[in-house]
């Protein structure tokens, strides 16, 4: 290994908790904002769930809106991270299912690329965890 291999290595060492913290911080802020736009427009929510085909779409837009708030909470202070990225992941698999495959309806088809992506950005953190700054790192 040459000087310049050991110098990356260990800046990139060094620095990741930060990287893992502000990729808490991005992944989050989507799932944050999307669960709160449902519970604070639960009748529009529950409309277009309807449209879909969901059942009972008033529960499901709070079901839903719950999910994406708690989670996206959940990564962003890293409180229980492994769970809440699995949960998270499995919910974003089901909405990709239910709402984004059908490729006659305009931006599904990026939808669906979005979605892998943060599919595997989950997958990281289920792997990983939060990193040093977090909770679940301070509760040990």
């Amino acid at each position: 290994m040459s000087t310049s291999d050991s110098v990356a290595g260990s800046g990139t060492a060094a620095s990741a908790p930060v990287v893992v913290l502000a990729g808490r911080v991005l992944l989050s802020i989507l799932f944050i904002l999307a669960g709160f736009g449902k519970l604070t427009s639960i009748a529009g929510t529950a409309t277009f769930f309807g449209s879909i085909g969901l059942p009972m779409p008033t529960v499901t837009a709070i079901v839903v809106g719950l999910v994406e708030f708690l989670g996206g909470l959940a990564i962003l202070v890293g409180f229980k991270t492994r769970i809440a990225a699995v949960v998270l992941a499995i919910f974003v698999l089901g909405a990709t299912a239910v709402a984004h495959l059908d490729f006659s309806q305009p931006g599904n088809a990026l939808m669906l690329q979005k979605n892998l992506g943060l599919i595997g950005a989950f997958l990281f953190l289920a792997v990983l965890g939060a990193g040093r700054f977090s909770i679940d790192a301070r509760r040990g």
